[in-house]
């Protein structure tokens, strides 16, 4: 009788030692979330597939207005006809558990309906803009979803307010690296190498001084600002579309130019109007999440057509 005391004893001492195990690692998980940077929540890995084939990787970032969730990244991520480029969807990589980064799941998007696309992109006088949005479906997303997004009131009013040389922030996913465990990006440092407010060339980008990589397209470009709402205290200035390169050089690595293009973020706010939304989009079907297998070898489809939009000058590559 008391040898079977002391097993029941035992087997409960052993179950409490396990919940309780399993109690502190919550906490610890759950403790290390609350210090993740939000800024790091701000910006998905973006895949693009045509049917069940993966094309490539690349960057893009979270925008909400008036109560719509917009994913922004480049046009030629979703798009380039003279490279062949021409997927049918897209996967976004999402946190669905607050206490467990690593959990995570793949929101399957389609890109057309009835052939037309479901995004919209900016156009100006220089013409077309390298930066599109997708409106998603908030009741496709998980109901655990975890994930920050900028808002207008993180755009820039005074765009002279900024100087050259100023520091900034590029987040997104180069060559496809990332904490593959708790599917966060990585971050670099940049400068910014151009008159800001000036469209440079008389295009609607501005010049970053950084080091950059395929797959880092469609990344969100950041200023600090302590001032910034809703505990996101960064700025967005523009959208991370190409290295730039001067056009048949055929120089070392020591002599590239290391500057990029980014598109003024402003134009992020003509895109997510909604009297400016066609019925195709809003018709568009429903965004569907689907659990897949987070493979290391997906790190090696990268985005490898890092802009063909802005010939001319510039080698993109």
């Amino acid at each position: 009788m008391r040898g079977d005391v002391a097993l029941v004893q035992n087997r409960f001492a052993s179950t409490t030692r396990r919940v309780e195990m399993a109690v502190r690692s919550r906490r610890i998980q759950s403790a290390l979330t609350s210090m993740i940077e939000s800024l790091l929540l701000t910006t998905a890995r973006v895949s693009t597939f045509f049917g069940s084939q993966a094309l490539t990787v690349a960057s893009g970032f979270f925008f909400e207005r008036d109560a719509r969730l917009y994913l922004i990244t480049n046009c030629h991520v979703l798009i380039d006809r003279p490279t062949g480029h021409l997927p049918d969807r897209i996967e976004i990589e999402l946190h669905t558990d607050a206490d467990n980064l690593t959990q995570a799941i793949a929101l399957s998007v389609w890109l057309y309906r009835d052939g037309r696309a479901i995004w919209h992109q900016g156009r100006d006088g220089a013409g077309d803009i390298d930066v599109a949005a997708i409106q998603l479906d908030r009741a496709a997303l998980p109901a655990t979803e975890v994930l920050r997004a900028f808002t207008p009131e993180h755009l820039l009013l005074r765009l002279q307010s900024v100087q050259v040389g100023t520091p900034l922030l590029v987040v997104g996913f180069p060559l496809g690296f990332h904490d593959t465990l708790h599917h966060l990006p990585v971050v670099r440092q940049a400068v910014i190498a151009s008159s800001f407010g000036l469209r440079f060339q008389g295009q609607g980008y501005f010049l970053t001084d950084a080091r950059t990589h395929h797959g880092t397209s469609g990344a969100p470009v950041v200023m600090r600002d302590d001032s910034a709402p809703g505990g996101l205290p960064w700025k967005l200035l523009g959208v991370h579309s190409a290295r730039l390169d001067i056009v048949g050089g055929s120089q070392p690595a020591e002599e590239l130019l290391g500057l990029n293009c980014a598109w003024y973020a402003d134009i992020v706010l003509t895109l997510t109007v909604a009297d400016a939304l066609s019925s195709e989009a809003q018709e568009a079907p429903l965004a569907q999440p689907e659990k897949r297998q987070h493979d290391a070898d997906d790190n090696n489809q990268t985005d490898d057509i890092d802009d063909a939009v802005h010939g001319g000058s510039f080698n993109n590559r």
